[in-house]
């Protein structure tokens, strides 16, 4: 491939290089691809590199056409080459992941996805879609100045508010996106509200079992009151222009099971306005509860999934209730003519597998689904395929995938003024 741009390391100081003799090699399942042309974008704005030094990178001999492990540095023989992936900042998707071999004994890499760098004569590249148009989330809307101001203010208007205090620490301490632009008086705010939760996802972010990495934030610890949640969302609501309020974040549970809380709150707040998107992001596992918060006043529901074929979302998903809910769910917000989207965890290789492919089609079919957000899987990939214990055949190609799925494309849960117009 003429175009294609060279493969990048790093080298033992942490230093990225690129090395032209050899071109860019991504991957997707286990299969490795050569990767240029419109396979590649500029790496977006937000990003950041990744150093694997449990890994060395894969790229394709220029000459002779064949895939080589790059274990040692060709600028400095004896020192070693490690491999080097970008995380995505929101809204891109990947369509490939980064590509490398494992050094011997290699760890198991941190709960964030990985996907595949390269380096053309303007600067990194890399294997993505944006998969939103909103800016939403991007780093220049993100003003920590503004943040802090507001965390202040909202400190002052409700000093015992625990939920403003465990929000304050999510903007602060992790960075969230969601938290941040609530402080800032922006788009989404996030209502977390449940400690627990009925799954037990391989890569869940807010609770890890000993012997894994850490989860990248801790889970909120209490329940809200239904008075604390609603006096959070309907400031927001009433202060932002195109507001949205979720219930189920990254640093709680599963929010169903807080469903009492949930209901009550949503009858507050809809007693106040009818203004504002009440959303709901879930593994939607309790079709009951979701009927009672649709019929209260719940606008949305995302619900998280990795596959739409019931071998493979258990084997990640690992719950410990019925598959069907899914669909039975999606059809309770149907019934009451309510938006339901698919947050769905891609993963090169197995999200555009054939089969996978084809049973994401049905589901979105028979659940009546209006969106899918495409969001990238965060996990080491060589975990996640062994957690899946299958073999898949070469995949159709994520933005084929994501070009002919005949429903909305997104990556945010949507403010839907066609409710208050």
């Amino acid at each position: 491939m003429e175009d294609a741009p060279n493969v990048v390391f790093a080298d033992e100081d942490g230093r990225v290089l690129d090395f032209e003799p050899l071109s860019m090699v991504a991957r997707s399942g286990d299969y490795l691809v050569p990767v240029g042309g419109k396979d590649v974008i500029p790496m977006p704005r937000g990003s950041l590199l990744y150093v694997l030094k449990d890994r060395h990178p894969v790229g394709l001999d220029r000459k002779t056409g064949e895939i080589v492990v790059m274990d040692e540095n060709p600028f400095k023989r004896g020192s070693p080459a490690f491999a080097v992936a970008i995380f995505l900042p929101a809204a891109y998707t990947q369509t490939y992941l980064a590509a490398w071999e494992n050094v011997d004994g290699a760890s198991i890499l941190p709960f964030f996805s990985y996907t595949a760098c390269g380096w053309r004569k303007d600067g990194f590249v890399t294997t993505a879609m944006r998969t939103d148009g909103s800016r939403r989330q991007d780093p220049d809307t993100l003003n920590m100045e503004k943040v802090k101001r507001g965390i202040e203010k909202w400190k002052k208007m409700f000093p015992k508010n625990r939920l403003v205090r465990h929000l304050e620490h999510c903007a602060l301490v992790y960075g969230c996106p969601a938290a941040i632009n609530m402080f800032q008086s922006r788009e989404e705010a996030p209502l977390p509200t449940s400690p627990s939760c009925n799954a037990r996802c391989v890569g869940c972010i807010s609770y890890q079992d000993k012997g894994f990495p850490p989860s990248p934030q801790q889970r909120i610890s209490f329940i809200p009151t239904p008075e604390e949640i609603a006096e959070v969302a309907l400031f927001h609501i009433e202060n932002v222009e195109k507001p949205v309020v979720s219930f189920g974040q990254g640093c709680e549970g599963e929010p169903l099971l807080a469903g009492d809380v949930i209901e009550k709150a949503i009858q507050m707040i809809r007693r106040k306005t009818d203004k504002g998107t009440i959303n709901l992001n879930s593994n939607a596992s309790l079709p009951d509860v979701v009927a009672r918060l649709a019929d209260v006043g719940l606008d949305s529901l995302r619900i998280s999934m990795n596959s739409a074929r019931e071998r493979s979302y258990k084997s990640y998903f690992r719950p410990t209730y019925d598959f069907g809910a899914l669909l039975n769910s999606s059809l309770e917000m149907k019934k009451r003519d309510r938006f339901v989207s698919l947050n769905l965890f891609v993963f090169p290789g197995v999200t555009d597998a054939p089969r996978e492919a084809d049973t994401l089609r049905r589901f979105v079919r028979h659940a009546r689904i209006d969106m899918i957000q495409w969001r990238n899987l965060n996990i080491d990939p060589d975990l996640y395929l062994v957690t899946l214990d299958q073999k898949f055949p070469p995949g159709i190609g994520v933005a084929r995938l994501i070009e002919e799925m005949p429903v909305r494309r997104g990556y945010f849960n949507p403010y839907l003024s066609k409710l208050y117009e």
